[in-house]
């Protein structure tokens, strides 16, 4: 086996994701709204598109941009966070601005619901900056608590629209020129043809064929590609 997709690959040191790293495509004009956030006290935005569409990667970008300016910003990952760490919603109105990932992941929670509808309840009161990201637009996340979806719709609603494949091309270049090497153009139209095209399964491909092409000391190849694919596939049949 080439490599196991259950083992966390941590081949580069981390990076804090910024605007200028984000390939915005067709979303220029949501990267641009976003930008000015900081500029703009009290704004809120409800930012919703697939996975891997870059929306953890622009929440993180805004905390980075208003901590260089000095100001305090936190991100919060729902899908990171036990049921028990409700508690952890206290206090946030104090900061300049607050993104909260993944909203759709406690849609139908009545206690994270209530408690994030008082939290951005606080936070607009003091005037802070919201930001909000769901895989679902809001229409389509069924809450049960029809007040925080009414303190949702109050803000911008912003959908991010999906790559063109020029797009989705230059975002697997960026990683791999992370990673420290270059992918081949031939391999590059080989995973669009041949490979599941959203951008969450590209981007983990290109970290596999960099681990595999370490590991196995091999140059990035079609052969190399097929094989990593393949490998792949057959550990998510056994899942």
């Amino acid at each position: 086996m080439l490599f196991s997709p259950q083992i966390p690959l941590q081949l580069m040191p981390h990076r804090e994701s910024r605007f200028a790293d984000f390939v915005s495509g067709p979303n220029s004009a949501v990267v641009d709204a976003l930008k000015h956030m900081p500029d703009e006290p009290g704004s809120h935005v409800f930012l919703y598109g697939d996975a891997g569409s870059g929306k953890t990667h622009l929440l993180n970008a805004l905390c980075y941009e208003v901590r260089e300016r000095q100001g305090r910003a936190f991100y919060l990952a729902l899908k990171r966070l036990p049921k028990d760490a409700i508690a952890s919603l206290q206090g946030l109105e104090q900061l300049d601005l607050v993104c909260v990932d993944d909203l759709h992941v406690i849609a139908g929670q009545e206690a994270w619901e209530e408690a994030l509808f008082h939290c951005f309840n606080r936070i607009r009161e003091a005037g802070g900056r919201l930001l909000v990201s769901s895989r679902l637009r809001l229409s389509a996340l069924h809450l049960g608590l029809p007040d925080l979806a009414s303190r949702l719709a109050w803000g911008l609603r912003l959908p991010l629209m999906p790559l063109e494949d020029d797009d989705k091309l230059a975002v697997v270049n960026q990683r791999s020129a992370a990673l420290g090497f270059d992918l081949p153009a031939e391999v590059q139209t080989y995973l669009l043809k041949h490979h599941d095209r959203s951008m969450t399964a590209l981007l983990q491909t290109v970290e596999n064929l960099h681990y595999a092409a370490l590991t196995h000391k091999r140059r990035i190849t079609i052969p190399l590609a097929r094989e990593v694919l393949k490998a792949a596939g057959a550990d998510q049949e056994k899942q």
